[in-house]
């Protein structure tokens, strides 16, 4: 048993790759620039000189060919792992992956499967343009035949991509970009699965559902809150897709009030099918309408409005304040006074 190892997220995911790599010979890689420059994130450096250009394959910029021959491979019995550069370039790829990756083993009424990984780098606070910076996660996350997964820490970055590799699924694995350079332990024992939440900190006031990139605002925001006395219980959703809804639910009965986060707009996102099915769910429970903190049903902006697009503490503590009826942002020019701590 090895000791745990600290390291970047990035690191986190190129040491899940390599492991895969050494463990099975049928995992191979690809992507633009994967190879001899070890991705524009770096994360695959190294991997090509220890595997060879016939397991870490540096491909056209063609993302409908990437995706199409990782389909060929998987059905001759290959585990392709592949990355699409940049969050915004997988449209041209988005045919072969909700009409022929999602649907094989359907078709084929359980005779093929299609084990291969999409690796996608998202999200924002990057400080970069459109179709670098989107949260395209919802798209997928719709198809049924997909699972959708992303990670929020380098452990949760390696086991999950582990799991995802071993698994007969198709999987999209969505690794939050701005979080590529955030540190923590890694221990490689530890095996995780591609379906449950994660309860990070416990409280007993607001349930605060979240994944990838926004885990951080939302554990900064429960120690602001706390400051407060308010309790917040802060849930890694980890699977995007399906939804661990039980977790969810679990938390609000005890709570009474949920609050969503992430980077995506808000329209037609992972946010409304959580807050539908806790009120579907969990109705009797609430104590207050749940909330949504998301970016804005716009395109990405420029980096010099980001800060001001993409979720943040005093967004969600904004949020947080309307559920337990406190004073808020929408309530600031209310001359009634503010309801102090709700139910409490």
């Amino acid at each position: 048993m090895t000791a745990p190892e600290t390291m970047q997220l990035g690191k986190a995911i190129g040491a899940a790759l390599h492991d895969a790599l050494a463990e099975d010979d049928r995992v191979f890689l690809m992507g633009e620039d994967i190879g001899a420059l070890g991705g524009v994130f770096r994360v695959t450096d190294g991997l090509q000189a220890t595997y060879g250009p016939k397991r870490v394959i540096d491909s056209p910029l063609a993302e409908s060919a990437i995706i199409g021959t990782a389909i060929g491979m998987a059905y001759r019995g290959y585990r392709p792992v592949v990355e699409i550069q940049f969050d915004g370039f997988i449209y041209p790829g988005f045919d072969q992956i909700v009409a022929q990756v999602a649907k094989l083993h359907y078709r084929t009424k359980g005779r093929v499967r299609v084990p291969m990984v999409i690796r996608v780098p998202y999200g924002g606070d990057i400080g970069s343009v459109e179709h670098h910076s989107e949260s395209p996660e919802s798209y997928f996350a719709h198809t049924a035949g997909l699972r959708v997964v992303t990670a929020a820490t380098p452990q949760e970055a390696y086991s999950t991509l582990r799991a995802a590799i071993a698994s007969d699924d198709p999987v999209l694995f969505f690794e939050p970009k701005s979080r590529y350079w955030s540190k923590g332990e890694v221990d490689r024992s530890i095996v995780r699965d591609l379906d449950t939440a994660e309860v990070l900190v416990r409280g007993r006031d607001v349930t605060l559902a979240t994944y990838g990139p926004v885990v951080k605002t939302a554990l900064d925001a429960a120690v602001a809150a706390s400051d407060e006395g308010i309790e917040i219980e802060v849930i890694d959703l980890r699977s995007i897709s399906p939804l661990d809804v039980d977790t969810v639910v679990a938390s609000v009965e005890r709570t009474g009030r949920l609050v969503v986060a992430h980077e995506a707009p808000k329209e037609s996102s992972v946010s409304s099918e959580l807050v539908a099915s806790v009120v579907e769910r969990a109705f009797a429970s609430l104590q207050a309408a749940p909330e949504r903190v998301t970016a804005y049903d716009t395109p990405y902006p420029p980096s010099a409005f980001e800060e001001a697009y993409l979720p943040s503490v005093d967004r969600i503590l904004d949020a947080v304040d309307r559920t337990l009826g406190r004073r808020s942002s929408r309530t600031a020019g209310d001359r009634t006074p503010a309801l102090q701590g709700g139910s409490r």
